[in-house]
């Protein structure tokens, strides 16, 4: 038999693992060299793993959800077998079929089935990995378990902060239902239950516990308040976060909490940029087509940076790093959200060139053929949301970034002018 291993691949040069989103191709399936056999997540974007043979798929050797280090196993395939008749997905069993739990390692010590990186996330959540249920090969914990986990509430987290569990007791090991799954029915506490949460009166603010309060995508450490819990009502839909909308949950959270924010407005007359559009419209160079008003922002942005490099910079640690070239990002809306590509040295490209730049990028992260290194490298970002058709507004830090540009609303207005 011929085998050969799919691989995790480097899907950009800062990237270190990705999470198996969704297999594209089942157990014995025969599929074509170059054949997409695997969705999988990155911190960047969504890409496609492409078969790198043709040949029948023997065993996937990570399931959806977990997360596999760059280089790490993801399939097996046969390059002589024959595809069976019907291609079974690794996930069904039959009725009577018992699922066979997988082996702990190390004598069933959390702390050894998980990697340094699961262990540092679980750290940062306050997550005892003793409590946590591995998917990976022969029990190991994945980043996907350990996020799951919180996302359900966690009994630790639970038991500190006084949270009832969804169709469960407050002891048991884990709630039924996840929190915010379809069909979940959450139930306020008991009256006598309340009463033994409530703390005295007290000069001395109590302290705050070290497992967050995991309500929606962001565990954050609380004292007294409690988000309020989700009531069912007829007609309501519940639609569970995917990868990239917690992704940029996360970051946005990441970002308000780093960075102390201080939005500034500016109004800027577009009327001599509008002219200038009318006269590239008749250039032959051009053949009829002119920069937008998003490209002329970028190249005024640019020069800014140009003038002003302490703002093309990031923060690493406790230093700040000045740019050399401007990698200028450009928040770009998607059905499935935000993508920031990146112009890499924006700088050296003239007008049009950036406008060809930018379409390309866009168009690419609409239709999800972006890289992951064209989501990286940022130094600066600029975002338009007046293309919804508001005027004023802040946007949230591209993080490490130092700064980001808004551009609202290009209206018509009445203005009183000096002449001289």
């Amino acid at each position: 038999m011929a085998a050969t291993t799919v691989t995790m691949p480097q899907l950009g040069e800062s990237v270190v693992e990705g999470t198996i989103v969704k297999w594209l191709a089942q157990p014995g399936q025969r599929v074509e060299r170059d054949q997409p056999l695997v969705e999988v997540a990155t911190d960047k974007a969504n890409t496609e793993i492409p078969s790198p043979t043709a040949g029948v798929l023997v065993e996937q050797l990570a399931k959806e959800g977990a997360t596999v280090a760059v280089g790490g196993a993801l399939a097996q395939l046969d390059d002589g077998a024959k595809a069976t008749a019907t291609a079974t997905p690794a996930s069904t069993s039959t009725p009577t079929a018992t699922p066979t739990p997988q082996p702990q390692q190390e004598g069933g010590n959390g702390h050894l089935r998980a990697s340094p990186v699961v262990r540092n996330v679980a750290q940062e959540h306050g997550v005892d990995l003793e409590r946590v249920q591995g998917s990976g090969a022969q029990g190991r914990i994945t980043k996907a378990d350990v996020m799951s986990y919180i996302d359900r509430g966690g009994p630790a987290g639970a038991a500190s902060l006084g949270l009832v569990n969804v169709e469960g007791s407050a002891d048991s090991p884990e709630p039924a239902v996840p929190a915010g799954a379809p069909g979940s029915i959450v139930q306020p506490p008991p009256p006598a239950q309340a009463a033994r949460t409530t703390q005295p009166p007290s000069t001395i603010p109590p302290p705050i516990s070290a497992t967050g309060y995991a309500v929606g995508p962001v565990p954050l450490q609380l004292r007294a308040y409690k988000p309020p819990r989700y009531t069912p009502r007829e007609g309501d839909q519940v639609v569970p976060f995917d990868h990239r909308r917690r992704l940029i949950a996360e970051h946005m959270v990441y970002s308000k909490v780093t960075s102390p924010h201080v939005p500034c407005t500016a109004e800027v007359d577009m009327t001599p940029f509008g002219r200038l559009r009318e006269e590239w419209k008749k250039a032959k160079e051009t053949q009829g087509r002119a920069p937008s008003f998003l490209v002329g922002l970028c190249r005024a942005a640019i020069q800014a940076l140009a003038e002003f490099p302490r703002m093309n910079a990031v923060v690493q640690d406790e230093s700040l790093i000045v740019r050399k070239d401007i990698n200028l990002g450009v928040a770009v809306d998607t059905d499935k959200g935000l993508l920031v590509p990146v112009i890499r040295r924006a700088n050296e490209k003239s007008v049009l060139g950036l406008g060809r730049a930018l379409d390309d990028l866009a168009a690419r992260a609409r239709t999800g053929k972006v890289t992951a290194d064209e989501l990286s490298g940022g130094s600066f970002t600029v975002s338009n949301p007046g293309l919804k058709g508001n005027l004023f507004g802040a946007s949230i830090i591209n993080q490490p970034q130092v700064g980001i540009l808004r551009m609202g609303e290009i209206v018509k207005r009445a203005v009183v002018r000096e002449i001289n």
